[in-house]
């Protein structure tokens, strides 16, 4: 019996490693999830408020990297970034007015590159950033097998679609609408998702593997969204930010007023002063209200998409990538929206699953992605047994994407890029996936960056136009410090000038999470123009790195002692 009991759990050992050299080889469909404007306000990122059971039950089968950061906090520079795996100062895009191929380079984008090797390549909703960053056509048709897909209830985002104390309609922030009485009786993100549904339909037997991207347009602003998600969210049970203030030593070039939020007609007649606010609190707990009630929406369409690689038998042979462009301020720090450095702003979910590697294969028919209901079954929790805690960026994953869905991982850029079509300046993370994370990996650091067009907040800091970007914020993410300095910038040369500080920020992260306590000083300005002295072919990074460690040299002595 003991004989026959080994020899089983032997061939179930053989089988299990012949799954994952298969999970490694064969060509996986991919489903790519892109939210707009999401942080990591989920559950599987230890968010105790907000509903997302859909989210969390996909992370619980998946790899979740913790510290995920996006090259450039808004939506276009910061997508195409994504997309090509080319930072934004060789994409050169920091603002909506160009497009990479003709500006910058003709990069080879993600699935581009899987459309030149045989997939069938779909996009749905907002992927690329529309209009002129994506060429008026989401870069068909070098991206795509067919047209991008938008929904036309979309049309109506911009417009007065929300109903006012006063029963008139109105361009508002907060706008949860009953669904039946707008336009068509739909809201874009249900319509993308009855698309993308429909495309899995039609791709279910094909011998030609896809790559599909859906991407939801919430929680971006307006908060136009069923009412009924509102109800997970008592606003007695809402909270303001852990540090809703202005920093005292906050640089004025590192602030963003939040123009967009401003415009906005119910924030508009709050009269609110510029640049600094502050927000009414309980208009700011209303505005957390809605982001989080948009979370949940978005989390319940996400679970239909998974729910349908089950009934279409999809779910074995598809990867699933689930991430979002940039993160937003809910009132830290004073700010609202995108348009920064901080964590709450360039942080966000980065999920894959990937059958064979991240979930063992189902032997006894049951789903893998059964859909919870997030208005009844909200409460439903899920644990994240693959996590990885070092720093990752956005660059990363469409090298990580291409090894995984078993292609060839585009290989690393040189120096200099702009006349390379296919390369990455990130790192293929697949060897996380084969590996245990050993703890604090001090080489693994994200870079981020921001323009901006004065030293002093403007009515055009939170976007300003190339023309007008007069200086650079650029910020290193470690596992024990967030360092950002903000430097001249010509944007006709696209140059930045290291020897021109106009201010810097340095955030201890063991004493200082939210980082509200800027320790940097003045007079580390000339440690800064020291630097400058390094050879001319050392990148930004690389000098920053150097200040970096320079910098902290005596705190981490310090901590070595306590």
């Amino acid at each position: 019996m003991f004989v026959g009991v080994r020899i089983w759990l032997l061939l179930l050992v053989l089988h299990t490693l012949g799954l994952a050299v298969v999970a490694r080889t064969e060509r996986k469909n991919v489903l790519f999830i892109m939210a707009d404007d999401l942080r990591t306000s989920l559950g599987c990122y230890g968010d105790s408020v907000v509903k997302s059971p859909n989210i969390d039950q996909l992370a619980s089968k998946s790899q979740v990297f913790l510290n995920a950061y996006a090259q450039q906090a808004v939506c276009a520079p910061s997508r195409t970034s994504m997309l090509t795996s080319r930072r934004p100062d060789t994409t050169r895009l920091y603002d909506f007015k160009s497009y990479w191929r003709v500006h910058s380079g003709n990069y080879t984008t993600m699935p581009q590159y899987f459309k030149s090797r045989g997939y069938f390549t779909m996009s749905v909703g907002k992927i690329f950033h529309p209009g002129v960053p994506s060429n008026f056509t989401d870069d068909y048709p070098y991206s795509w097998s067919s047209p991008a897909y938008h929904p036309a209830s979309l049309r109506y985002e911009k417009e007065k679609m929300c109903k006012g104390e006063d029963g008139k309609l109105h361009a508002n922030l907060l706008c949860a609408v009953n669904v039946t009485e707008q336009p068509g009786g739909t809201l874009p993100d249900l319509e993308s998702t009855d698309e993308a549904v429909r495309l899995l339909k039609s791709r279910a037997n094909s011998d030609v593997p896809f790559f599909l991207a859906v991407g939801f347009h919430k929680p971006h602003i307006p908060f136009r969204i069923p009412q009924e998600y509102l109800k997970l969210y008592p606003i007695d049970q809402m909270t303001l930010a852990p540090d809703p203030n202005v920093p005292k030593l906050l640089p004025p070039v590192a602030y963003n007023p939040w123009m967009d939020v401003r415009r906005r007609e119910d924030v508009h007649k709050l009269n609110i002063s510029f640049p600094y606010g502050p927000v009414p609190k309980d208009f700011q707990l209303r505005i957390r209200q809605h982001y989080y009630a948009a979370v949940s929406y978005v989390d319940g369409l996400v679970g239909r998409l998974l729910s349908t690689l089950d009934e279409l038998g999809l779910a074995e042979s598809t990867m699933v990538v689930f991430t979002s462009d940039h993160g937003w301020s809910l009132g830290e720090h004073g700010e609202w929206a995108k348009y920064s450095t901080f964590d709450v702003a360039t942080r966000v979910p980065l999920i894959f699953y990937v059958p064979g590697v991240t979930a063992h294969r189902n032997w006894l028919g049951e789903f893998t992605f059964p859909f919870i209901d997030v208005l009844t079954k909200a409460e439903v929790s899920f644990k994240n047994d693959k996590v990885i805690r070092n720093m990752v960026e956005l660059v990363d994953v469409f090298p990580t994407v291409s090894y995984l869905a078993g292609l060839r991982a585009p290989e690393p850029c040189p120096d200099v890029s702009f006349q390379e079509e296919l390369c990455t300046e990130g790192d293929n993370l697949a060897y996380t996936f084969r590996h245990r994370e050993r703890g604090e990996d001090e080489e693994a650091i994200s870079f981020s960056q921001y323009p901006r067009p004065a030293d002093t907040p403007q009515e055009n800091s939170d976007l300003p136009d190339l023309k007008d970007i007069k200086v650079m914020g650029y910020s290193l993410r470690s596992w024990d410090y967030r360092y950002t300095l903000w430097l001249g910038f010509n944007p006709e040369t696209f140059q930045v000038n290291v020897s021109d500080v106009h201010a810097g920020e340095l955030y201890m992260l063991a004493g200082d999470p939210g980082q509200d306590k800027n320790i940097y000083s003045d007079s580390d300005h000339s440690v800064m123009r020291k630097m400058a002295s390094l050879p001319h072919t050392a990148s930004l990074q690389k000098r920053m790195r150097l200040q970096l460690l320079y910098l902290t040299a005596g705190m981490k002595t310090s901590r070595t002692k306590a």
